[in-house]
Parts: structure tokens; sequence; C-alpha cells
């Protein structure tokens, strides 16, 4: 009788409504607020940073925002951040259950030089050359990162340490086989691999006044892949939980360790893919000048990115743009290392933002939390005592329409 009378009511309240909406705003404003605390910060700390060095802030945004307009620097812009936000799509797969791959600078240089070892040896009419080049290289990175993952996995070896030393290993390898006479020729100062055939070149689109590279279509697909894997799979939805909670996740029928063999595994193929823009589209052969690093860039960008391949497009952009600029910036007699400083800035306001609003979003969401409890007990009481039953009805009537109703409540996270 209790049951039937007080649930109704429960859901009908409307002090109950009230806070359901009010915490869905919430949840809207806590997403909102984190990325405009960091980008506030960071501009503020990094203005502090030009005043310190006796430097016009203004004038430095001013420069920057001049020089990044060009058509030139908005090519030379996007890219850069094509292999910026493969790496960092390459740590995201890690990241998202909580394991480091540090070595995605070692994966994908040894990516690239198998890559172009075997063009530079073989040619294969059409796109069936660059699609073999692109399958070695991310084989190539998802070996190399696999042996982490088996090592973490049979000999609870940390992925941090292994990474870090594959990275080393990676550079010997190279190094070894980068001489004259076994898979390099020595032109001037440098030693590279042959040069790639033709077949091998990738597409770009004409833009004026320089080709932006077609690899970006690639970066797109990769980055729309992994949303889809993340978000709208068992995998995902698996990896997700693994990094939560392995104990939780393991308990409800998830191989921990098959997964962190697989994530390492994509990680690594991911990280094959970040040095094809310049193997393919600009240097055609692999080379003592490689580019060299963009895997350590790849961690701060998906740091940025928090994990999103939106997020983390915006953070290769940003990146990007911040290196271009820097150079101008340089020539109006900036100190050299002004950018450098700008980019852990950034990195550091996002990181700082995103906890702070992650704890206060915590505190509002158990405040709402205890504020409609509180109201379902005042219903509760009030059923109780205009109904027919005693006291125990009316704490069986409380009991339904708490579990009745948290299923509803909204779920406030930063």
């Amino acid at each position: 009788m209790s049951t039937s009378t007080t649930t109704p009511t429960a859901k009908k309240n409307p002090a109950v409504a009230a806070l359901a909406r009010s915490a869905a705003r919430d949840k809207v404003l806590l997403a909102i607020a984190a990325p405009a605390l960091a980008i506030v910060a960071a501009i503020v700390i990094s203005s502090l940073v030009f005043l310190a060095s006796g430097e016009n802030p203004f004038r430095a945004y001013g420069i920057m925002a001049d020089y990044g307009h060009y058509s030139d620097s908005q090519v030379w812009i996007i890219n850069k951040a094509v292999p910026y936000y493969l790496s960092a799509l390459a740590v995201a797969i890690g990241f998202r259950m909580n394991l480091f791959n540090i070595g995605v600078d070692g994966q994908y240089r040894l990516a690239a030089f198998a890559a172009a070892a075997v063009g530079g040896a073989i040619a294969l009419p059409g796109a069936l050359q660059i699609i073999l080049l692109i399958v070695i290289a991310m084989l190539v990175g998802a070996i190399w990162s696999g042996i982490a993952g088996l090592l973490k996995t049979t000999r609870g070896v940390s992925e941090v340490i292994t990474t870090i030393m594959l990275n080393s290993i990676a550079a010997s390898v190279i190094g070894y086989f980068l001489q004259d006479g076994r898979l390099a020729i020595k032109d001037g100062n440098l030693l590279h691999t042959k040069f790639l055939p033709e077949s091998s070149h990738f597409f770009a689109f004409s833009t004026h006044p320089k080709p932006v590279e077609g690899f970006v279509v690639v970066a797109v697909l990769a980055g729309a892949l992994y949303w889809f894997l993340i978000n709208r799979t068992r995998f995902g939805f698996d990896l997700r939980a693994v990094g939560a909670s392995e104990p939780a996740a393991e308990a409800s029928g998830v191989s921990v360790k098959r997964m962190i063999v697989i994530s390492m595994l994509l990680s690594g193929a991911a990280a094959g893919l970040v040095g094809m823009p310049t193997l393919l589209g600009e240097s055609f052969q692999y080379g003592t000048d490689f580019p060299a690093g963009i895997g350590f860039t790849g961690i701060a960008i998906a740091l940025l990115g928090r994990n999103h391949p939106a997020g983390m497009a915006f953070g290769a952009l940003l990146w990007a743009f911040l290196d271009r600029t820097g150079s101008r910036l340089e020539f109006e007699g900036y100190a050299q290392e002004i950018v450098g400083v700008i980019q852990g800035v950034i990195v550091l306001c996002v990181v700082i933002a995103y906890e702070v609003v992650r704890r206060y979003g915590l505190r509002l969401q158990q405040r709402k939390v205890g504020e409609e409890l509180a109201a379902l007990a005042r219903t509760g009481d009030g059923a109780g005592s205009t109904g027919s039953t005693g006291n125990a009805g009316s704490t069986g009537s409380t009991g339904n329409t708490d579990s009745a109703d948290n299923s509803d409540k909204p779920e406030v996270t930063a």
C-alpha cells in the first residue's frame, strides 16, 4: 500500500525534478569551465613569462597572430599537425587504460626506416606500393610495442621502463643498418636509404602557395576509427573498464593481460603511421636527418586533448601553430626558448584546470545527491504520515523511491 502511493509522488516531486535539471546544467557548465579556465590561465602565465623576460606580451601575440594568418603558414601548420596528431592517437590508446607508451618515438622511427628500406628495394604499380609500405610500418610499430606488452603481462615489467629502453634499442638498430654499404647510401654528410620510386609518393591537395599533404585524410580516418573503437565497440568498453579498475574488469570476465597486449599492439600500429607523412610526402627516404622527437610531443598533445580525437586535433594544430610562429618571434628578437616555455605552460594549465574542475564537480555532485535524498526523505515522511501504515511502511516506501530515482540521477563529470 505504502509503496504504491509513495513512488508516484516521489517521481513527480518538483524539488527532485528541479535538482535533476540543475545537475544537467552543472554538467554542461563544468564541461565549458575546464577548457575556459585552462585558456585563461595559460594566457595569464604566458604573459607573465613575457613580462619577466622584458618583452611586451601583446606585441608578441600580435606577431604570432599575424604570421599565422599567412596562407603559407596555414599550409605548414596543417602538414606539421598531421604527424603530431597521429602520435597523440598512439599515446591515447594506451592512456585510456592507464598504459604509458613512452616508446612511440622509437616505434615510428623504426617503422619508417623499415618501410623506407623495403620501398627502396621494390617497386609495385600504383597504390599497391603505398599500401604495402603503410602496412609494413604499422606491423613493425605493433611488433616493437608488443614486446613491452608481453614483458608487462608475463614478467610484470613496467611498460614505461621497457618502452624507454626500446627507444634506445630502436635507435641502435637503425644506426647499425643505416651505414654506407648496408642499407644506406652516402650523400655528402648525410646517410639515407635509397629513394622511393614514383609509385610511393602520396597524393597532395593542390593549394596555394604550397600543397597540403594528402596524409591528412589518413589522419582524419584514424581519428574517426579511434573514436568508434573506444566508444562504440565491446573492445572499447573493456579497454575503458580496465583503465577504470583492473580488479573490477577482471571480475566481470575481462582478460586484463589480453587487453594490455592488444592495446600495446594497437598503440604501436598507430605509431607506425607517424613517420609516413614525411616518408611518403616529403623526404621519400629515411636518413640521419629524419624528424625525431615527435613521439614525446604526442604525449603532450594527448594530455592537451584529454585523449579525445577532436581535442587532440585542436592540440596538434595549436602545437604546430606555436612551432611556426615561434620562429617568427625569434626573428623579431624574442628568446628562442620562449615558445617551448609557452607549450609547457599550456599543457600544465590544461592538466591542472581539468583536475580542479573534476574535483569541484565531485563535490558538487555529492551535494546534489544529498539534497535529492533529503527531498526524497521529506516526500517519504509525508506519505508515511498520511498513509494507513506505520513507521515500517514509511521506511519501506522511502527505500523504494531512492532505488527508483537513482537510475534517473544525472552524472556530473569534469
